[in-house]
């Protein structure tokens, strides 16, 4: 599940300015792994962007790797 976390990371830390506050936390089930992803306030609405469309790419982007590994993973983005 590693491999999740850090695309997630790779990915946040392209987009945002402040790439050292970029934090990813992993809460592990059997099957599902839900990633908490955490920026800095400014930088939050580079992850979200225009009506949500960039975090749901990074979604998509998750969905098809953790499928690939016969998992199940979801994305949270906390303020």
């Amino acid at each position: 599940m590693d491999k999740l976390k850090e695309l997630v990371v790779f990915i946040a830390q392209s987009l945002v300015d402040s790439p050292e506050q970029v934090s990813v936390t992993e809460v592990t089930g059997e099957q599902t792994a839900v990633l908490e992803l955490k920026v800095a306030s400014d930088d939050l609405g580079k992850i979200i962007g225009k009506q949500g469309k960039t975090a749901k790419a990074i979604r998509t982007i998750l969905s098809a790797a953790a499928a690939k590994i016969r998992k199940r993973a979801v994305l949270e983005i906390l303020e």
